[in-house]
């Protein structure tokens, strides 16, 4: 499964989604910052699952229906941080959707998520994280499920690492940054959690019009040959 997420910063780098959907051979496509009004049904050869509703810019899921079958998808309010107090540009930070893939018949769940921003603790930013994971549960119990998003968490990520294990999750961070607008700031902000799954790589894309940068997850299920056994073998 390819899988791409991208935080369009208040939707400026819409114009280039059909271009990502088509030159990356994807499966799936996570948004974050999108202007959810103006989404389109499709993307390329994807289809929009759902989107957030209670915010102008907020999250979105596409897939591909060649290979999946949409069975459900929700959306989330989690744990508000004081900006989304004082400022409400966010009720619902997560948004999940069940696919069943047509060949393999197996079931998976993927999710845009959207952390609070660096204003917030990293301490909050885990509760987020946590609540999210155990949100999706409900969507399926023990399902491999597969979480990709801004998760606001530049640094100090050896703590998430280690509370995301005692979870039962894997943390995969991408080959090089993701945000580089503010130079104090720059690093990994765009990540993926993973549960039930094989993270087989994980790499940061062309910058585009965005201040973060896209980033793509390759995943598979975890009795399914890596890549590197597949090129051996040929």
């Amino acid at each position: 499964m390819r899988v791409i997420s991208y935080n369009l910063r208040e939707n400026h780098a819409s114009g280039e989604l059909v271009a990502l959907a088509d030159n990356n051979d994807l499966d799936v496509l996570c948004l974050q910052e999108a202007d959810t009004a103006l989404l389109p049904a499709e993307v390329g050869n994807l289809h929009l699952a759902d989107s957030t509703k209670r915010n102008r810019l907020g999250l979105a899921v596409y897939y591909r229906r060649d290979r999946f079958e949409a069975q459900d998808t929700q959306t989330f309010a989690l744990k508000k941080s004081l900006h989304d107090r004082v400022m409400r540009p966010a009720h619902e930070r997560l948004i999940g959707t069940r696919l069943v893939d047509h060949e393999s018949k197996r079931e998976i769940i993927v999710a845009s998520f959207h952390a609070a921003p660096l204003t917030a603790l990293n301490s909050l930013r885990r509760e987020q994280i946590r609540l999210a994971h155990e949100q999706l549960r409900t969507m399926g119990a023990d399902l491999p499920t597969l979480m990709v998003g801004d998760y606001n968490y530049p640094l100090f990520q050896g703590r998430l690492n280690k509370t995301m294990q005692e979870s039962g999750y894997d943390l995969s961070l991408s080959d090089r940054r993701t945000y580089t607008r503010y130079k104090m700031f720059r690093g990994h902000f765009d990540f993926a959690t993973s549960f039930g799954l094989r993270i087989d790589g994980v790499e940061t894309l062309a910058k585009g019009d965005s201040d973060h940068i896209p980033i793509l997850v390759r995943a598979s299920w975890t009795d399914a040959p890596a890549l590197d056994e597949l090129l051996s073998e040929s």
